[in-house]
């Protein structure tokens, strides 16, 4: 005679899930049609009929600890050819987002990003945080001297942009840290329960390894290429994925070379940077690719209704769409003259830096790190994620 299992749903789990986007969970009978669609499930434990039916039956802990929904690109294949319309897609996407709030801490703070209602006052902080320490300072001065052009700098000092955003950066690098730490043991164990690796531990040699391999698939998209209803993203994706890489490299170039220079007889280097240095035509370029690639993405958005895009979707490229466009906007008043102009989208376009690294962790954009990882660990226990 067969064992017996205790099951306990969790409830506020299922209508969690269907809050952020996972409503049409209830709807899947189980045929397995998505798994079998989906060209990148993996052979071995493929996704996701099992974190569908784990979902509607409230089991929490059997899909938050799993690296599965991570191994989900969100193409669409499955949702399309759902013959019940339960979305596995969304519902996947729905998981991640309760996934990144479970191993966030503060908790409060990871629920307060995904929540619309928040808004006001998340934004409201670095808006604060900037007036207040700056007027004490000293250091924003809202009647610059102009005479030798127009600079950011004089407007908001440099020293006052680091005082917030290295802190920031702290506890967003810290956010994860510990976030991974209980990520990396609880999918492992999974793993070992589902029958997903023979590997009883998990080796750092070994996994870097896997790690290694699993970037080139990351970098080129090769994941998106293989779907088939949203292909197009992959292009989208591209171009804001390497614009951050691009601005990451400006921003530490730029970062390196002014501190080093206050060694300089000559003093520091502040900007604006000359048009033809490299650094500046990467600045540029990168800017471009953002503004590109978030309209691309929202544009494709807008023309599926068809596909589920929550809050914590608009949220991101709506964020991203801004940094792009404030930073783009900030250069070329500054250019054309328009001080006052410049200042104030220059302004906007700080708290807009600010609320993507100090939120970074709590945003959907922490797939990044997250979907990285569980890419990872799923090369490193033998699941075959890379071509």
């Amino acid at each position: 005679m067969a064992g017996r299992m205790l099951i306990e749903p969790d409830l506020k789990f299922i209508k969690d899930v269907g809050i952020v986007g996972g409503e049409d969970v209830k709807k899947c009978y189980q045929c397995a049609t998505c798994s079998v669609v989906c060209p990148i499930s993996p052979d071995n434990k493929p996704f996701p009929r099992k974190e569908m039916i784990a979902t509607s039956w409230g089991l929490k802990d059997k899909v938050l600890k799993s690296a599965d929904p991570w191994l989900c690109h969100n193409c669409g294949d499955c949702s399309t050819r759902c013959p019940r319309q339960a979305k596995p897609a969304d519902v996947l996407a729905a998981i991640r987002t309760q996934a990144i709030v479970e191993y966030s801490r503060p908790r409060w703070l990871a629920e307060a990003v995904n929540d619309p209602k928040k808004l006001p006052i998340l934004t409201a902080i670095p808006v604060f945080l900037f007036l207040v320490v700056g007027t004490l300072t000293g250091l924003l001065n809202f009647r610059p001297d102009l005479s030798g052009g127009i600079a950011h700098y004089k407007f908001f000092s440099t020293w006052l942009v680091d005082m917030h955003f290295v802190p920031a950066a702290i506890f967003a690098v810290a956010v994860f840290a510990l976030g991974l730490k209980r990520f990396v043991a609880d999918i492992h164990q999974n793993a070992l329960e589902e029958g997903k690796t023979d590997k009883q531990t998990v080796e750092v040699a070994g996994f870097l390894q896997a790690l290694v391999r699993v970037i080139p698939t990351i970098l080129k998209h090769n994941k998106f290429s293989e779907c088939t209803e949203n292909k197009e993203r992959a292009v989208a994706h591209l171009l804001t994925f390497f614009s951050f890489v691009g601005l990451f490299i400006v921003t530490s170039v730029v970062f390196v070379v002014l501190y080093s220079s206050y060694l300089l007889p000559t003093g520091p280097l502040h900007g604006p940077w000359s048009q033809l240095n490299p650094i500046k035509w990467l600045a540029n370029l990168s800017g471009i690719a953002l503004i590109v690639g978030t309209t691309m993405m929202i544009r494709a958005r807008l023309n599926k209704p068809d596909q589920k895009s929550a809050y914590k979707d608009w949220f991101l490229v709506y964020l991203a769409f801004a940094l792009g466009v404030t930073g783009m906007g900030a250069q070329l008043t500054r250019i054309a003259g328009w001080a006052e102009v410049s200042f104030a989208v220059y302004f906007l376009h700080l708290i807009a830096i600010w609320f993507l690294i100090a939120y970074l962790p709590f945003t959907k954009l922490a797939h990044l790190v997250y979907r990285t990882v569980a890419m990872a660990y799923a090369e490193y226990a033998g699941r075959k994620f890379t071509p």
